[in-house]
């Protein structure tokens, strides 16, 4: 049961002996205090009644604004059809959006994921904060070709101050602390169709990252609303318009020859562009693993012929056999096991071990480099697909077509969910719809 009482906060005192007021929300051992911009003198207050005292000179105007703001405090929280904390209460007592900005609340779940060392996850929620940044400065009184270079230029800007450590991470979390360009009432449906045709027009982004945006706008309204930051009224995404609408996108892999052309490309040993093929390559034959997993792969996690490792993005536990065409990649590296610091491939190797933001630093440097690389081998092998990083683990799922059990599939996806790899290899499996298709036609 919570106790709503107000209070005298005598340890508050100011220079002329007022003592603030303040209504004091006590539940379940949390006590949150709420300011009421009234001061009055120790003397004229009834500590037991709750009230002041007939000695105050506006007694009578001032219990009535306490009783007023003191119903308000009750029908919030008796209101409330959930479990409510006295934190909640009172920032719905500060009205519809509260004194919390989106970037103060956005700040604080980015500096979280920081800290649980989610380095990705922080990085890129940190770039949506600057992409709204962009928007809410954004004046429509340039050519769309200066503006679209201005944009370009502070990206640049960062990156290279990043790099230079001239900007820190603390430095943009400092950026965003307290700022109150955007309050969360000031997102309406209206807002958020101005800053997905933003996205798309000046950012050039396509519609799956406008889409992530929208998610993690989503995400803090769905949590400003659950801490009582602002009212479930307000709410955008219940409007057709602004519903977050997920669409699928078709998952091309390459084929049985197009793998074959790979892997008999002639390439300079120990060069940049053989590393990535060998990546790529140990990647596909894994069942497609991610190359950000390829890349921080040891000799530790190989034993009795099979890789043991923990898969990053779910933390998952793998044991799988190392097929031959693997064993023998994995033969011309072993003599680099020294020089290599432990690891297969050289990438990590000047990492700070120590440091997991630098590791995450280098593995993201080194997949941006093999995507660079993985363009050339695409040329050379004359393949016309968007040969890239993840294409190993749609290849994989495109050669497997409905050959192999979905539950093994499952197994070597590492899904949690049969349902997920049922819908993922469905993007593959094509021999059904030809054999209608071929019915109906060929008739």
């Amino acid at each position: 049961m919570a106790s709503i009482k107000i209070v005298l906060r005598k340890n508050m005192i100011k220079k002329d002996n007022t003592i603030p007021l303040a209504i004091r929300i006590s539940a379940n051992y949390k006590t949150s205090y709420k300011w009421l911009g009234q001061y009055v003198l120790e003397k004229d207050w009834d500590e037991i009644n709750g009230k002041v005292k007939r000695t105050h000179p506006n007694s009578k105007k001032l219990n009535n604004f306490l009783l007023k703001k003191l119903t308000e405090t009750n029908d919030i929280y008796f209101d409330s059809k959930r479990k409510i904390t006295p934190k909640q209460v009172k920032q719905k007592l500060k009205g519809p959006g509260g004194s919390t900005s989106f970037f103060d609340l956005a700040v604080k779940r980015v500096q979280d994921k920081y800290d649980e060392k989610v380095f990705s996850v922080a990085k890129s929620e940190l770039s949506i904060l600057y992409n709204l940044d962009e928007f809410l400065s954004f004046k429509n009184n340039a050519s769309k070709e200066a503006i679209i270079s201005k944009i370009k230029k502070n990206r640049l800007e960062r990156i290279s101050a990043g790099r230079k450590g001239e900007l820190l991470f603390e430095d943009s979390i400092n950026k965003f602390k307290k700022n109150k360009k955007l309050m969360f009432q000031d997102i309406t449906p209206g807002f958020l169709e101005k800053f997905k045709s933003f996205c798309s027009v000046y950012l050039g982004q396509k519609t799956r990252t406008v889409t992530n945006q929208l998610i993690f706008v989503r995400t803090l309204f769905n949590i400003a609303v659950r801490d009582g930051i602002i009212d479930a009224q307000f709410y955008p995404f219940n409007d057709d318009k602004s519903k977050i609408k997920i669409g699928t996108s078709h998952k091309v892999g390459l084929n049985i020859q197009e793998v074959e052309k790979i892997e008999a490309l002639s390439l300079d040993y120990n060069s940049s562009i053989w590393h990535t093929r060998n990546v790529w390559l140990i990647a596909f034959y894994f069942a497609g693993i991610r190359i950000s997993d390829v890349v921080k792969l040891k000799w530790i996690n190989f034993k009795d012929d099979r890789l043991l490792y923990v898969m990053n993005k779910n933390e998952k536990p793998l044991s799988l056999k190392v097929p031959d065409k693997a064993t023998k990649i994995l033969s011309m590296y072993k003599i680099m096991r020294t020089e290599n610091k432990g690891f297969v491939f050289p990438f990590l190797k000047e990492s700070n071990l120590f440091n997991e933001e630098d590791v995450f630093k280098k593995t993201r440097n080194a997949t941006k480099l093999l995507n660079k690389y993985l363009k050339i081998i695409a040329i050379d092998c004359n393949i016309e697909k968007n040969l890239s990083n993840h294409i190993a683990r749609h290849s994989f799922g495109n050669i497997a077509g409905d050959t192999i059990h979905p539950l093994m599939l499952q197994k070597l996806y590492r899904h949690s969910d049969l349902k997920t790899t049922l819908n993922y290899q469905a993007n593959f499996i094509h021999r059904d719809a030809d054999e209608a298709l071929d019915n109906v036609i060929n008739f």
